[in-house]
């Protein structure tokens, strides 16, 4: 029995991950402090409640479990709240995650997974990013992960520790058999901000700005579903297993959709309208945000199945369905 220890593995993305694991034949081992994660989420493999600021409990959790490796989510992630309280995300992000890592290391557990995102390239307007692009985050989230992707590597050379990177675009899109979903208190994410107001959750969704130089005005983001996400960290992990090397990898399709294809989309698929307002821009919202990599398709043999629109949508709004983890 191989276990895999996944930090942040009651969240969104980290319960997906739990069950592809477990699909490929690993044993993934929740550690979460449910700050923002849901014990309903845990359905895959055992649960061990503990923060990352506690080493003496990381050491107990290693101790007991001795994971092949570590596939890290764990992290505070709101922009807005970034910008106002930047010392949360440098301590919780990046001290959080330099005591995972030398817990890890202590242990001799020496292939890292690690969740980080494309707002560690900050501000690039229109411009197709990929892993050789400049990394200027603009807030204390996307700089916070920059911070541990540089202490990987400096754990690498020190310590021989391997590690891959993946980093995000925006993701969406549920469990298709609706066993784990998205539910974030606050919702920040389109998707189900969308579905919120279809179903009356909310008054109304804000579209922040329509006067974008796109073809409707608002925003262009490339989406890739949960699911295939979650399917390229099971990649990554056998990338690290095959001695192949630490490596970054972005994670997008390439292909971006608008605030108004979203909606009208999930408007198909709901055949319900989308109560909505428009407010002002946001600062620092680009008006296009794109992946134009395709490393990990070629270099992982990784390929995204389910990052369509309509597929993205119709996930989501099954798991909205179900009432998820409210109860």
């Amino acid at each position: 029995m191989t276990h895999i220890l996944v930090t942040g593995g009651a969240g969104y993305i980290g319960s997906h991950a739990c069950k592809a694991l477990k699909k490929a034949g690993f044993t993934p081992v929740v550690y979460d402090n449910l700050v923002t994660g849901w014990k309903d989420a845990v359905k895959f493999g055992p649960f061990e409640q503990g923060d990352l600021a506690d080493r003496a409990r990381l050491d107990q959790v290693f101790a007991k479990y001795q994971p092949a490796a570590v596939v890290h989510f764990a992290a505070l992630s709101q922009v807005g709240e970034a910008m106002s309280q930047p010392g949360r995300y440098w301590a919780n992000n990046v001290g959080g995650s330099l005591n995972l890592i030398e817990a890890s290391v202590a242990a001799g557990c020496l292939d890292f997974v690690f969740s980080s995102t494309c707002a560690t390239y900050g501000e690039h307007d229109n411009v197709v990013l990929d892993e050789n692009t400049p990394q200027h985050p603009l807030n204390a989230y996307g700089a916070s992960k920059r911070a541990v992707e540089d202490i990987l590597k400096d754990f690498e050379a020190a310590y021989g520790l391997r590690s891959v990177i993946f980093r995000y675009f925006n993701v969406a899109g549920a469990d298709p058999d609706a066993e784990v979903g998205e539910f974030h208190r606050p919702e920040t994410h389109l998707v189900p901000l969308v579905l919120d107001a279809i179903d009356g959750k909310r008054d109304a969704l804000t579209v922040f700005g329509t006067d974008y130089d796109t073809p409707d005005g608002t925003c262009i983001r490339d989406y890739v579903h949960v699911c295939d996400l979650v399917d390229a960290h099971v990649l990554g992990l056998k990338w690290l297993q095959d001695d192949k090397g630490s490596r970054v990898f972005n994670l997008g399709t390439g292909s971006g959709f608008s605030v108004r294809e979203v909606m009208d989309q999930s408007r198909s698929v709901t055949n319900r309208e989308v109560p909505f307002n428009i407010g002002p821009r946001r600062a620092g919202d680009c008006t296009k945000l794109v992946s134009g990599s395709t490393r990990a398709e070629v270099e992982l043999g990784w390929e995204p199945s389910r990052s369509t629109l309509d597929i993205m949508i119709r996930d989501a709004w099954g798991w909205h369905q179900t009432g998820h983890y409210e109860s």
